[in-house]
């Protein structure tokens, strides 16, 4: 399949010249042999891609080359994520058996806190996740930061996941209003919230929605610190065979619309996945006047 004719355009929030799409695409088409990953890594330092703390901006730039080839201007070498790394074995040790049981309510219990979660716990949330979420753990797509929720001594009561948005998801396009090429120079904006656990010895009431709050506040300090921008809007999924959007209803979330029943990646409609509730939280409030342009 012929390959379309490249100009200037905007990918991934980033102003892209004609001179820098002919080198991605020549890189692309003199290396077939390189991985997407060595491809990103290569591009980003040839084009000076990075974010201001100074590191590649290499899932930004996976994603562009993911929309390069979906808009048909050049042919990626295939996708090589195993079975293996998206759905990682994880070993249950006793370290994650059942903890003291917690009953009461929030404002009662002691001072609850949102930790990120360091290189040497990330296998312990992993853990966690694999051992007591419904969906288990998955490496996560793209950018993300991890978070404990944790109480007094620093117990571990829970676990939650922020990572980048979906690609395209109807309601949400619909209710930002926005069209095509804003979203494609906008969506980094969006986060998504896709793992919430509150581990099953734990009953205080409001903790959720308490914690939900706590980590909406941390990630974006943290998202800017890590990435080098804010989030404007947080996504989330809530599977309504199994719960109620409580939660996120009590803190403040909107509800918007439902899935296609697809998964959040699923780009080549390969990955069917039960229709799930969409709701979104406002983390600035001119979110439109900043996404739909």
């Amino acid at each position: 399949m012929e390959s379309k004719e490249l100009g200037p355009m905007i990918l991934m929030g980033r102003n892209f010249t004609a001179g820098e799409l002919k080198f991605i695409k020549e890189m692309v088409e003199l290396y077939p042999n390189l991985s997407r990953a060595e491809l990103s890594k290569t591009i980003c330092e040839n084009i000076s891609w990075q974010a201001p703390n100074g590191k590649n901006k290499h899932n930004s730039s996976l994603r562009a080359l993911e929309k390069l080839e979906d808009e048909g201007y050049l042919k990626l070498p295939p996708l090589h994520i195993t079975k293996s790394y998206r759905k990682r074995k994880i070993d249950i040790t006793e370290r994650t058996d059942p903890d003291e049981y917690v009953k009461g309510r929030v404002d009662q219990y002691g001072k609850i806190k949102i930790s990120k979660v360091k290189a040497e716990t990330t296998g312990l949330w992993n853990e966690y996740v694999q051992r007591y979420h419904y969906l288990g753990y998955r490496a996560p797509f793209g950018l993300h930061q991890k978070y404990f929720i944790t109480g007094p001594r620093d117990q571990i009561l829970g676990c939650v996941l922020y990572t980048s948005s979906s690609w395209a998801l109807e309601c949400r396009d619909q209710w930002i209003g926005w069209g095509f090429r804003q979203r494609v120079r906008n969506l980094h904006r969006i986060i998504n919230n896709s793992r919430f656990l509150i581990l099953p010895w734990v009953h205080l009431k409001n903790l959720a929605s308490h914690a939900l709050s706590l980590a909406q506040k941390q990630v974006i300090c943290d998202w800017e610190e890590k990435f080098g921008y804010k989030p404007a809007l947080i996504e989330t999924f809530v599977d309504v065979d199994r719960y109620q959007g409580t939660s996120y209803r009590a803190g403040n979330w909107l509800y918007i619309g439902k899935t296609k029943g697809r998964g959040r990646a699923d780009r080549y409609h390969q990955g069917l996945s039960s229709t799930k509730e969409v709701y979104m939280y406002i983390l600035d409030a001119n979110f439109r006047k900043e996404l739909v342009i």
